[in-house]
């Protein structure tokens, strides 16, 4: 059977997915200022309860950035700091957002997020800049942010509140992420999920040997 006949929606990660992550940029970035220990607090298998709540919205940009100092020991700018957090972030190359289109062809689109408050204007920065796209949840058919939710992956509760807004069951849709966690997660949550190895390819080449778009 077809893919395309298995599936109504196609649910995708962000970070890893389609725009670029490198982890340990920020803890290098961190590390120059004196802060060593930031690489075991946050990486992408796991994280600090920090991190956790910033992504939930629990903690607010100015509750992270005192705490960052706090555990640096130091003060420092919010500018300073937010350039240090959004060093990870890199580039969406435009293959990827053709791939989105194209996709959304056939399926119903929707993105999945964990991210935060700072990270949330500068990759909408970056996309417009970079590929002219002011409106960056725009080019999905739904697209959702943790920390708008209150809600984070891998917890079924955050698959279920955006299948739900959507009116989509479980069972039609892919779920498509670099975290093995949030797979784990999503396939406990009864979605389909495919799990991105970066190592051997990027999400076009998923995309194609699953034969999505045949």
């Amino acid at each position: 059977m077809q893919a395309h006949a298995l599936y109504d929606t196609i649910l995708l990660d962000l970070g890893g997915v389609l725009i670029d992550v490198d982890y340990t940029a920020s803890a290098k970035a961190f590390a120059n200022l004196g802060f060593k220990d930031f690489g075991a607090l946050y990486s992408k298998a796991k994280q600090d309860h920090l991190f956790d709540g910033f992504e939930t919205g629990a903690i607010s940009p100015a509750e992270f950035r005192h705490r960052i100092c706090g555990m640096l020991g130091a003060p420092l700018s919010d500018a300073r700091i937010d350039a240090c957090w959004n060093a990870m972030l890199g580039s969406i190359p435009p293959d990827r957002i053709t791939l989105v289109k194209r996709l959304k062809e056939r399926y119903q689109v929707l993105l999945l997020s964990n991210t935060n408050a700072i990270h949330v204007p500068a990759f909408e920065a970056i996309v417009a800049r970079e590929n002219g796209i002011m409106d960056f949840k725009a080019l999905f058919h739904g697209a959702y942010y943790s920390c708008e939710m209150g809600l984070r992956k891998p917890d079924a509760a955050a698959f279920h509140h955006v299948l739900l807004r959507h009116g989509v069951e479980p069972a039609r849709t892919l779920f498509i992420d670099d975290s093995i966690q949030h797979v784990e997660g999503a396939r406990k949550a009864g979605l389909h999920a495919a799990h991105l190895e970066l190592a051997q390819e990027d999400v076009c080449g998923l995309v194609a040997r699953l034969g999505l778009l045949d």
